[in-house]
């Protein structure tokens, strides 16, 4: 939702050449006039914070306010993303369930850092996270996975995530061979858990709260560690090396000071 950067070396030099812009997209456009957010808007601590407006997004009737974006980053450090659901928020951080063996999956065990955005567009919000990422316990994930319905719980055996397949007809044929395998008698024993699915903790070091506000001067306050925990990296090292100290409990009230940053 932040405006792109006008740097004249990020121009297309076809579009430059034209003088044209599509107005198909360059007209889309909404004149935000929400309250505004400020210090004294927030609570001590970012997980009091984040519920009260996970709260009023559902008041609102967003839809799946849960959904967040997942970015991850490959081997060379370049970075990928795309949509998961936030399934538990606690004072520890944000999980979220997956194939262990698909990109994001790989790209974790690789480089166990991410970010999320939560966007509640209807409300004109978001919430933007960044942080290490660690493994939940198996015992968490086998809890999570009986809540699923039975269906889901299959298409996660039959799912090979993110690697390439001839046609649909293939996983709906791998998917009814494994319904068969496992039929539901409405328990959430009926299906194992894949030992190659399970969750992901991510802890952050940085919980961004965004208000959407008119002439595109948007609300920005953020809740950082009291002590600074971003490594010093050197041109040799790994791009995204993992902070060595934990951050603070997002229920912490004495672990946060809040910045507030330009739109």
């Amino acid at each position: 939702m932040s405006n792109p950067p006008d740097h004249a070396e990020s121009v297309n030099p076809s579009l430059s050449a034209t003088g044209h812009i599509d107005p198909v997209f360059s007209a889309q456009r909404i004149a935000y006039a929400d309250k505004g957010l400020d210090l004294v808007d927030l609570p001590p601590t970012p997980l009091e914070m984040f519920r009260r407006w996970y709260d009023e997004a559902l008041a609102a009737g967003v839809t799946e306010p849960n959904a967040m974006t997942l970015a991850t980053v490959d081997a060379a450090g370049a970075p990928t993303a795309r949509t998961v659901l936030l399934k538990h928020v606690d004072a520890d951080g944000f999980v979220f369930f997956t194939n262990r063996r698909s990109r994001k999956g790989r790209e974790l065990a690789a480089h166990p850092v991410a970010a999320i955005v939560l966007a509640w567009l209807p409300v004109h919000r978001q919430v933007c996270v960044r942080g290490r990422v660690e493994q939940v316990s198996a015992e968490a994930t086998a809890e999570y996975f009986g809540t699923r319905p039975w269906d889901s719980r299959i298409g996660a055996w039959a799912s090979h995530q993110s690697e390439p397949v001839g046609s649909r007809a293939e996983i709906e044929q791998r998917w009814a061979e494994l319904g068969a395998r496992w039929p539901d008698h409405g328990r959430p024993d009926d299906v194992p858990v894949p030992p190659h699915w399970g969750g992901y903790l991510v802890r952050p070091v940085e919980v961004e709260f965004w208000q959407g506000r008119p002439s595109r001067l948007h609300d920005r306050l953020v809740f950082v560690p009291v002590q600074d925990l971003t490594p010093t990296v050197t041109p040799t090292q790994d791009p995204t090396p993992t902070p060595t100290q934990d951050p603070p409990a997002l229920d912490d009230s004495t672990g946060w000071r809040v910045e507030r940053r330009e739109p």
